[in-house]
C-alpha cells in the first residue's frame, strides 16, 4: 500500500492551485488494474494511495478519514465488494466514492447509483476520464455547506409569531385590555351625552320680573287657594 501523504488540501477546495493534490484512495484487488489506474492518476496530478483490499481501506478510511478527498474502488473484490464497501462509507463519512467495472450492465450502474456512487466507470479506465473526477469534491463541498446554511436559516425562520401560538396568558390579557378600553369609551360617550343634554336644557332664573308676577298670582287667587 502506498503510504498516505499527511499533507492537507484545506477547507476550501476551490482555493488556488486545486485539484493539484486532491488526496485520492484507489482500491482494486486487480494489481495490473491498480498500478494503470495509478499512474493515470498521478499524471492528473493528484495524491494516490493505494491498497488491493477493500477491508485494509475501510479501516485507512476510519483511522484517518481527514486525509482523503475522494474514493474510486473496483466492484468485484473479495472479502468485502465495492457495493458494501460504499455503503460503509456512506454510513460512517462524507467522502465523493467513484465505482469501477468491467461490467456496464444497468442493473450494476444503477445499484451503485443508488448506494450513493457519485459515478460509475468502466473499465480500461482512460485518462480523459480521471481529470475531471475533482469537480465531485467541490460538488460534495458546496452540498455539505448549502445543508449548513439550511440548518441555520430553519432554525431562524422556524419561529412562529402567528396569533395562534400567542400564550394565552397574553390573549387573556388582550382581551381584557381591549374590553377595557371600550367600557372606557362607553363611559365617554356617556358624559359627552349627558354634558351635551346639559347644555341643552336653559338654565332657569327666578328674576324679579318672574316673582312680581308670582306675587300677582296668590294676591288674584289668594293664599287659599288650591293651585298654589
Amino acid at each position: 500500500m502506498m503510504a498516505v501523504e499527511d499533507r492537507l488540501v484545506g477547507e476550501d477546495v476551490t482555493e488556488e492551485g486545486f485539484p493539484v493534490g486532491m488526496r485520492v484512495l484507489a482500491v482494486d484487488d486487480d494489481q495490473t488494474s491498480l498500478k494503470v489506474l495509478e499512474k493515470h492518476l498521478l499524471t492528473c496530478k493528484y495524491n494516490v494511495t493505494t491498497t488491493t483490499k477493500s477491508v485494509e481501506a475501510l479501516e485507512l478510511l476510519r483511522e484517518k478519514r481527514s486525509m482523503f478527498d475522494l474514493i474510486i474502488s473496483d466492484v468485484n473484490m473479495p472479502e468485502m465488494d465495492g457495493f458494501k464497501l460504499l455503503e460503509q462509507v456512506g454510513l460512517e463519512m462524507d467522502l465523493p466514492f467513484i465505482m469501477l467495472s468491467g461490467h456496464d450492465d444497468r442493473e450494476r450502474v444503477m445499484k451503485g447509483v443508488m448506494k450513493g456512487a457519485c459515478d460509475y466507470l468502466v473499465k480500461p479506465i482512460r485518462l480523459e476520464e480521471l481529470k475531471n473526477i475533482w469537480q465531485h469534491v467541490v460538488r460534495k463541498k458546496i452540498e455539505s455547506k448549502d445543508q449548513n446554511q439550511g440548518i441555520i436559516s430553519d432554525g431562524v425562520s422556524g419561529q412562529d409569531t402567528s396569533s395562534e401560538n400567542i400564550p394565552k396568558k397574553n390573549k387573556t390579557h388582550g382581551r381584557k385590555r381591549k374590553e377595557q378600553s371600550e367600557e372606557e369609551e362607553a363611559d365617554t360617550d356617556e358624559e359627552n351625552d349627558e354634558e351635551h343634554s346639559t347644555r341643552k336644557k336653559p338654565r332657569f332664573v327666578w328674576d324679579n320680573e318672574l316673582h312680581k308676577k308670582f306675587v300677582s298670582i296668590v294676591n288674584l287667587l289668594g293664599l287659599d287657594s288650591e293651585f298654589i
